[in-house]
């Protein structure tokens, strides 16, 4: 949200507070600036317009040379009232601490991806996830920081209160 002078306000898309990423696991922050660092440059050098597979190849190699481990399709399980009902496969698992959602489109990133990529974290028990779609014309225009509320509560004061998530980048 922006306030009178056009200013960003730190608040998400529906008026919450942004969680800062003084609150997530510097390690977890550390990885995650890597990644956007390696799909920038992968951005910068093959722009939009090419398929996922174009993207996934080059961000890999991209992940690699800045340190960090990419896993692409991982799969975690789901459960429910302890018991497993299925499984999700997540687009890539960076450096073993947070999950990337990729995309190739040139739309907005949407209420579904955002739920899908939360919905994916809490399988994985991870707090923060990234959405790259690396259809937009400008990159920035296609990164989205993904949190998971559930796991920031756990992490933060050992219970299930609610926590203001940030789902913007």
């Amino acid at each position: 949200m922006h306030d009178r002078n056009g200013r960003h306000d730190g608040r998400g898309e529906r008026g919450r507070r942004a969680t800062p990423l003084s609150d997530l696991d510097p390690a977890v922050t550390e990885v995650s600036r890597k990644v956007i660092g390696a799909a920038i440059e992968v951005h910068k050098a093959l722009g939009p317009g090419f398929p996922m597979k174009v993207y996934k190849n080059a961000l890999g190699i991209a992940c690699k040379d800045e340190g960090v481990e990419p896993h692409f399709d991982e799969v975690f399980e789901v459960e429910f009232d302890d018991e497993v009902v299925g499984e999700v496969a997540v687009d890539m698992f960076a450096g073993e601490t947070f999950l990337v959602k990729l995309m190739a489109e040139h739309k907005e990133i949407g209420v579904q991806e955002r739920a899908e990529l939360r919905a994916q974290l809490r399988a994985a028990d991870l707090e923060l996830g990234l959405i790259i779609n690396f259809g937009e014309r400008r990159l920035k225009d296609g990164l989205v920081r993904v949190l998971n509320p559930d796991k920031l509560n756990a992490s933060r004061d050992g219970h299930d209160d609610e926590y203001e998530e940030d789902d913007e980048g």
